[in-house]
């Protein structure tokens, strides 16, 4: 499914790797950046994914340990995390597996025309600081704030209709200042407030949410292979 990529990380074995942009926007652009070894066998120490998540240097990279059941394991460049929604979604779609086993809990998915989705629940996601802005604009001007804290900066832009404007400042030190698209922000914003969403983040991602029953959430939005 497209070219991949090989690279060697320090001791670790060189390996294959896809790459994808997750919540793409309505043309196809913008998302956020997706790296997916479908081999996870190659590596399966969390040292080695570690250091290989490290040295690609996206915001989260997935280690597939069974295609067929859709096994994952998600890192970012200094942590393994037990969920993360952009890599669900991203997997997912790569995949094309109707749930993926997560160190969290079973993800639902499905393809819905040109939306991926995936299904999961609030108390899988670490704490976030979901903190409200009176206008978008005031959301477009802030700065990377200081480390330390995750925060998810978000405004209204037409509340009625569910739009939001938002942008993510993970606060660590791992070289990203901001993501780009975050479903696990997003399913957290969506369960507070309890209902469905229209989010654009970062530069021009697009995350559609809508809360489900039994304490359930669903997150969606477009997967484009990249280069």
């Amino acid at each position: 499914m497209g070219p991949k990529w090989r690279v060697g990380c320090l001791n670790a074995p060189v390996s294959d790797y896809d790459v994808v942009r997750v919540f793409c926007g309505p043309r196809g652009g913008y998302g956020n950046e997706l790296g997916v070894v479908r081999e996870g066998s190659v590596m399966p120490e969390r040292s080695e994914r570690q250091m290989f998540a490290e040295k690609l240097g996206f915001s989260e990279t997935v280690f597939v340990d069974d295609p067929e059941r859709g096994v994952i394991d998600i890192y970012t460049p200094t942590l393994r995390l037990p969920f993360a929604g952009h890599p669900c979604v991203g997997a997912a779609w790569l995949l094309d597996v109707p749930e993926l086993v997560t160190p969290a809990g079973t993800v639902g998915a499905r393809q819905d025309g040109e939306f991926c989705w995936i299904e999961a629940r609030a108390e899988w996601v670490p704490p976030r600081t979901l903190r409200q802005y009176a206008t978008a604009a005031e959301v477009d001007d802030l700065a990377v704030p200081a480390k330390g804290e995750w925060i998810y900066a978000w405004a209204w832009e037409d509340e009625p209709a569910g739009r939001i404007r938002a942008r993510a400042f993970p606060g660590r030190d791992d070289g990203i200042d901001e993501d780009e698209a975050t479903g696990a922000a997003a399913l957290l914003l969506t369960d507070r407030l309890g209902r469905a969403l229209n989010i654009t983040q970062g530069t021009g991602s697009q995350i559609l949410t809508a809360p489900q029953p039994y304490g359930w959430t669903e997150i969606g939005g477009r997967v484009v292979l990249e280069r």
